[in-house]
């Protein structure tokens, strides 16, 4: 049985709601998948806060139509494909799909949009070889307490070096 009018439009709306609050979209040639497969996709996205939606083309064209944000996704929308929406971590939500891919051997990725701009296989590599949020914050804060423990042992050599000086002074008789 097809889906009725309304069902259609419950889904468009979805997929609207779905894409304003998405940073980034990746479209996934999901044929060859089991549920099972498609299941455990699910799960390692849901870490990052990605969610992976199976829909017709055509019900992605209406979600899209006359949102500039995301007019570009259209040039991708052929074949059986899984479109993947994250918010907020999308380097974790490329390397969980690069880790599924990797381990099924199954799926290919098509492409995907971020800000506007339409991105290549090798511009999305790129982005799950980037290190993750944590690994940057941890990086920096190294980095600051490096610079901190060299301003603070700078500061502590000022007395003691200007104590020697006039220790040395006073003992060479000079005053």
């Amino acid at each position: 049985m097809g889906r009725t009018l309304e069902n259609k439009q419950q889904i468009v709306e979805e997929l609207k709601g779905l894409l304003g609050e998405a940073e980034m979209a990746l479209v996934l040639d999901y044929k060859g998948l089991s549920i099972k497969e498609m299941t455990d996709l699910r799960i390692r996205l849901r870490a990052a806060n990605g969610v992976c939606k199976v829909t017709k083309n055509t019900l992605m064209r209406r979600a899209i139509d006359g949102d500039s944000t995301w007019s570009e996704l259209d040039s991708l929308l052929t074949g059986t494909n899984a479109f993947i929406l994250v918010k907020g971590d999308v380097g974790g939500a490329v390397k969980a799909v690069q880790s599924f891919q990797k381990d099924t051997k199954k799926s290919e990725m098509k492409g995907g949009l971020f800000e506007g701009k339409l991105l290549s296989q090798t511009d999305i590599q790129a982005i799950g070889d980037l290190p993750s949020k944590e690994v940057l914050m941890a990086q920096i804060a190294g980095a600051i307490n490096a610079v901190a423990t060299q301003l603070a042992v700078g500061i502590n050599e000022v007395p003691s070096g200007l104590a020697r000086a006039l220790k040395q002074h006073a003992e060479s008789g000079e005053g």
